[in-house]
């Protein structure tokens, strides 16, 4: 997510994988960038009011580079209104945060990755409805099926905040003009791409890298192969009829992208360069995933538009540079960008007048371009500046959410109840990729944990 940008804040994330990044509250300071100094303008954080150094917690999956960035957006805020922005990010929020609320400890606001996750925590009444002020901003800066993704029966609770065009597939442009191979236009192309970089496989290169590992959250990853396959195969009505319940796992339309997907994943000469076998594929990071390129280890890496930000600092993404992606190939060439996503939503657990200035905050366009400004993500956000992005490829994503003609479907995962998108397709991914599972059995026991 990110290659040049206006500034960076590098701070220490604690060994266990937790920061706990607490923005000390002072009665000067920032600037319009939202860094730190000692001219800050407050004129436009007058709306949120002053306090006298009250914390609110921000709860979070998000890591390293990512996290210190979403701290940095805070700088400005917090010295104008005196709010002590506490951003504490973990893999195992999703899981903690059950344990949290259930011994009435909750984080006051929290992102929140999946919107099954914010329906669940919604039903066992550990999320209150947001204010009338956070409502007034996600009516203004964003659109209705945003706005309808942290609605829960009828109740509005959650602000839509960043968002990922996924399924791109990372390269390297040089390695590709040296081997003399093209960017494949169709999935059957994509196929035969596999095909010829693997006759030159060996102990330590395979065509592609692999990582679902991501905490409590390993496997998601994995998910996103499928359902990039399901929306380009099949369309976006059996799509839609999917999510919900209504074509199930085991129906030929979803066979049928597992098929597909086990043609790359499951094959030991495809996967899994730089790491080792397909059995590596679990053990290895999200993070890490796409590294080996830069190696020549692998040569493809098939992850969401977020993962800019976890190159190397240096590393040029650009057509010309040291990386580049391209999205994962339609059936037909000659159809429309079909295209799944992501986002993310922010929950207030506790009231309070500084809690609810940090949630509305967070759903201004203020926000949105100080955080796309920073670099590395986009956003769905109506008043974005689409020219804050700070590379091609972000910019490129926002033309596909802003596209007229995308057919754009949130990630299945993550609109599945959670019994079945965060629990039982996660896991069951990673029990395929093992071969503790074959397909058959993964997807009648994914469709045996439907509620």
């Amino acid at each position: 997510m990110m290659k040049t940008r206006k500034s960076r804040l590098l701070l220490a994330v604690a060994a266990a994988g937790v920061a706990s990044l607490a923005l000390a509250g002072c009665t000067g300071g920032g600037d319009d960038d939202g860094g730190g100094g000692s001219d800050a303008d407050c004129s436009e954080y007058e709306q949120y009011g002053t306090f006298d150094g009250e914390t609110v917690e921000l709860y979070t999956t998000i890591q390293a580079i990512e996290l210190d960035y979403m701290v940095e957006t805070f700088d400005t805020f917090q010295d104008c209104t005196g709010i002590n922005v506490d951003v504490v990010g973990t893999q195992e929020a999703e899981t903690q945060i059950n344990v949290r609320a259930a011994a009435g400890d909750p984080p006051e606001l929290m992102i929140i990755p999946q919107p099954g996750l914010l329906q669940r925590l919604v039903e066992d009444g550990y999320v209150i409805p947001a204010s009338q002020s956070v409502e007034d901003n996600v009516d203004e800066f964003w659109s209705e099926s945003w706005k309808g993704y942290g609605t829960i029966d009828g109740t509005f609770y959650a602000a839509p905040l960043m968002a990922s065009v996924k399924g791109w597939v990372w390269y390297s442009p040089a390695e590709f003009a040296d081997k003399g191979v093209d960017i494949p236009e169709t999935w059957d192309e994509l196929l035969d791409l596999t095909a010829t970089l693997a006759e030159e496989s060996t102990a330590t290169y395979k065509p592609w890298c692999v990582g679902f590992g991501s905490g409590d959250a390993t496997g998601w990853p994995g998910t996103d192969w499928v359902e990039d396959l399901v929306l380009r195969l099949s369309g976006p009505d059996v799509y839609d009829q999917w999510v919900v319940g209504d074509v199930q796992f085991s129906d030929p339309e979803i066979r049928a992208a597992f098929e597909e997907v086990e043609k790359i994943l499951l094959n030991p000469e495809y996967v899994n360069g730089g790491f080792g076998g397909v059995e590596s594929i679990v053990s290895t990071t999200f993070n890490d995933g796409g590294l080996p390129i830069l190696d020549g280890n692998c040569s493809m890496h098939h992850q969401a538009s977020f993962y800019e930000s976890q190159w190397p600092e240096g590393t040029v993404v650009a057509p010309d540079g040291d990386i580049w992606a391209f999205l994962t190939p339609k059936v037909d060439a000659s159809s429309g960008d079909a295209v799944t996503g992501g986002g993310e939503f922010v929950a207030k657990f506790v009231e309070g007048e500084a809690v609810d200035a940090v949630q509305t905050f967070m759903a201004s366009d203020t926000w949105a371009n100080l955080r796309v400004d920073l670099g590395g993500v986009i956003s769905a956000n109506k008043g974005l500046d689409p020219s804050l992005a700070k590379s091609d490829l972000s910019r490129a994503a926002i033309e596909i959410l802003q596209g007229e003609d995308t057919v754009f479907r949130f990630d299945g995962s993550d609109l599945m109840p959670a019994a079945v998108g965060t629990s039982s397709f996660w896991t069951g991914m990673n029990d395929w990729v093992v071969g503790t599972v074959n397909t058959d059995q993964l997807l009648t026991f994914i469709d045996s944990t439907w509620p």
